[in-house]
C-alpha cells in the first residue's frame, strides 16, 4: 500500500552576488509540510559557478548567510528571534522576498510522503550541478 502523500511548499534559495545585475545561482531549498509538522533546508554553494558570475564574490560570507538561513529554519540556538516562531511562520519569513545576496525564489507546491527525502531530491534536482553530456 502506498503511504499517504501530503501537500508541501518549497522555495529555492538563490545567490545573487551582484544584486544590481540580477544574475543568480541556486544554492539551497526550504521545504515546509504543515500536515507532517516539517520544516527543513538543504544548502550547497557551488563556488565555481559563483565565481563565474562574480570573480570578486566572498564565498565564505555567502556560505555564512546560507548557514544562517538553515539555522533559522532548524530553530538552532542563537539563530535569533525568527527561530523562535512556529514552523509555518518561520517558513513564511524565510520565503519572503529580499533584495540581499541570498534570496528566496517563488513558492511552489507538491505532494510527498517523506518531506526529508523530498528536500534531498529537490537539492539534487534544482541546486546540484547538472551532469551529463549536452545534446548536439
Amino acid at each position: 500500500m502506498t503511504p499517504p502523500r501530503h501537500l508541501f511548499e518549497y522555495t529555492v534559495l538563490r545567490v545573487v552576488p551582484r544584486v544590481e545585475r540580477g544574475e543568480s545561482i541556486n544554492a539551497g531549498v526550504l521545504l515546509y509540510c504543515q500536515a507532517l509538522d516539517y520544516l527543513g533546508s538543504r544548502v550547497r554553494l557551488d563556488r565555481e559557478r559563483l565565481f563565474a558570475l562574480d570573480p570578486s564574490a566572498d564565498p565564505d560570507a555567502i556560505e555564512r548567510a546560507l548557514r544562517s538561513v538553515a539555522d533559522v529554519c532548524a530553530a538552532a540556538e542563537g539563530a535569533g528571534p525568527a527561530a523562535d516562531e512556529d514552523i509555518g511562520r518561520r517558513f513564511r519569513w524565510l520565503a519572503a522576498p529580499r533584495s540581499t545576496v541570498v534570496q528566496p525564489g517563488p513558492i511552489h507546491t507538491g505532494l510527498t510522503a517523506d518531506p526529508d527525502a523530498e528536500a534531498d531530491h529537490l537539492l539534487a534536482l534544482l541546486v546540484a550541478p547538472v551532469t551529463g553530456t549536452p545534446p548536439g
